[in-house]
């Protein structure tokens, strides 16, 4: 197969592009020119930047503004122009002033509309040969430069110097007016008209204006209901190839991106960076001027500014219910729909989110990797984690404003508010007994069914309820997690660690309501009650 034919010019006759007027290159140069800060040095032939003539004499012309070199007089004094700032050629339609006389009739061409290079592959067409040079490489595949510091090739050199801030970090570009930096120059630009007010692009449908041309462009698939990007594995389709991406590493079963400090995993490299600036500094910039909770990124600011403002703008058609996030009420109209679009690859279980999803995984992975440091336990989640830590620090937070009891999670404390409440809405269809809470029912519809889930792996015990099995497991591994504070003794489950504890204190939660005696255990109170019955509940079978 034969290389592509290059690009080709569509006239036949076309003038000459640059002004390169013919000046004649003298051997030596004038006392004004040296002023002009021009030099000429005579070198041998071996120094690759230095013109060469036919009497085997080498001569390079040298800025001493920059150290830059050039062969021929006439280019460094085309060069000269971006340091004096001269800029004799004007364009004849706007004003605009060049220090080429090439670059004025490449700029022109966007007033005439000219377009005189021509792609001999599809028949596109450029102002410039070099864009249709750069162009050509799309046909032929090439990528000739390459970033040495991850392999990563590129068709274009600014696209390479562009990639290569990535690895330093290094945003020049800087707006004026709040100080953010950018990587690219047009990244700057977009980002200024949002200070400038322009909201040049218009909706013709409703008259909704953006900011940028990809910002209308995705607002008029609400119109349209255009969603491009299909996902090839289970047919989902979406606006946005951003959103394609995401939801392609649902059906990955693990984050790809792991923190460099710790085992966290992330399902996106944005969230893996804002996680592991918490490492590096504990930062969180951005700050609330009405609470002064802190953030790592601006955006959660301003999601997080709603909640003081109380502006709910988004409202779900079915209900009414209101919502200050396009997130939040997309979230809960899956309650309408049953959408569920997040589809675990091991068992075929949905879910509304990814993040539970994710959490779901880790069931089928067996991965837990949040350590306590304490005691060795470790859990899948963090949040378990850190509710795990209140155990050995006796921390309970969470206080009911009733009766004054305290919890270690606010969502005990929600169920036990029900009590006070009298909520109880959960109903057992087989004996009509009412819970407070879901999995009370769960676990007491367990008592109908016979269903005893838990096997223990040692004597093949069964249990209705996961946290009796643990319990039981630890009697075979003599494992004693729970210890007192006070005075070091260990317990298998923490509730006899907590009776245990108020022997130091004190403590007699349990008050009989006849004389006000109190009692250490629920036990003891029951067996004192007998005291004030009027007929005696033990009885001798021979009187």
């Amino acid at each position: 197969m034969s290389d592509p034919e290059p690009c080709r010019i569509k006239q036949e006759e076309t003038e000459e592009l640059i002004d390169v007027v013919g000046m004649e290159e003298s051997e030596e140069l004038s006392e004004d020119e040296e002023k002009h800060h021009v030099r000429s040095e005579d070198t041998h032939s071996k120094d690759k930047d230095v013109f060469v003539t036919e009497g085997g004499t080498a001569k390079s012309f040298t800025c001493t503004e920059c150290g830059n070199r050039f062969n021929r007089k006439y280019a460094l004094e085309l060069h000269m122009r971006i340091h004096s700032g001269e800029k004799p050629h004007k364009c004849s339609h706007c004003d605009k002033r060049f220090n080429q006389l090439g670059h004025l009739k490449t700029h022109e061409r966007t007033h005439t509309g000219e377009k005189p290079y021509t792609c001999a592959q599809c028949g596109k067409s450029f102002t410039q040969s070099s864009s249709c040079n750069q162009h050509m490489l799309i046909h032929t595949g090439e990528k000739p430069h390459q970033c040495d510091q991850c392999s990563r090739t590129f068709s274009r050199l600014s696209e390479l110097k562009e990639h290569l801030r990535v690895h330093s970090n290094e945003k020049p570009y800087a707006c004026s007016e709040c100080g953010k930096s950018f990587t690219r120059q047009s990244s700057l630009n977009e980002h200024q008209k949002i200070h400038t007010g322009v909201r040049e692009h218009v909706c013709i449908e409703c008259g909704k204006a953006f900011i940028k041309s990809a910002d209308l462009k995705r607002h008029q698939m609400i119109h349209t209901a255009e969603k491009p990007y299909t996902c090839a594995l289970c047919g989902m389709s979406f606006k946005q190839s951003s959103h394609l991406n995401k939801h392609m590493l649902n059906h990955v079963v693990e984050n790809p991106y792991k923190c460099s400090h710790c085992d966290k995993r992330f399902s996106q490299l944005r969230l893996m960076k804002t996680h592991e600036r918490e490492h590096l500094t504990n930062e969180k910039p951005h700050s609330c001027s009405e609470c002064e909770k802190s953030f790592t990124l601006l955006s959660i600011l301003h999601e997080h500014r709603k909640i003081h403002t109380g502006v709910r703008k988004f409202v779900c058609v079915k209900c009414e219910k209101t919502f200050i996030t396009a997130r939040d009420l997309k979230r809960h109209q899956m309650i309408h729909t049953g959408e569920k679009p997040f589809t675990c690859t091991q068992c075929g279980i949905g879910f509304k989110q990814s993040s539970h999803l994710s959490k779901h995984m880790l069931i089928h992975t067996g991965e837990k990797p949040h350590k306590c440091d304490q005691c060795d336990k470790a859990f899948s989640r963090a949040s378990q984690l850190k509710d795990h830590l209140r155990y050995h620090t006796q921390e309970k937070p969470y206080s009911c404003p009733v009766c004054g009891k305290s919890f270690a999670r606010l969502q005990v404390l929600n169920a036990h508010q029900k009590i006070h409440a009298g909520v109880r809405a959960h109903a057992c269809f087989e004996c009509e007994k009412t819970f407070v809470r879901a999995t009370d029912l769960k676990q007491h519809q367990m008592i109908h069914t016979g269903e005893r889930p838990f096997v223990c792996s040692h004597c093949n015990k069964t249990f209705r309820h996961s946290g009796h099995l643990v319990a039981h497991e630890r009697i075979h591994t003599g494992e004693k997690p729970y210890s007192c504070a006070q005075c070091g003794k260990s317990f298998r489950v923490s509730s006899s660690r907590n009776e245990h504890m108020m022997l130091h204190t004190g403590e007699k939660p349990h008050k009989c309501d006849q004389c006000g005696k109190t009692f250490l255990r629920p036990a003891e109170l029951r067996k004192h009650l007998t005291v004030h019955e009027k007929e005696e509940p033990y009885s001798c079978s021979l009187l």
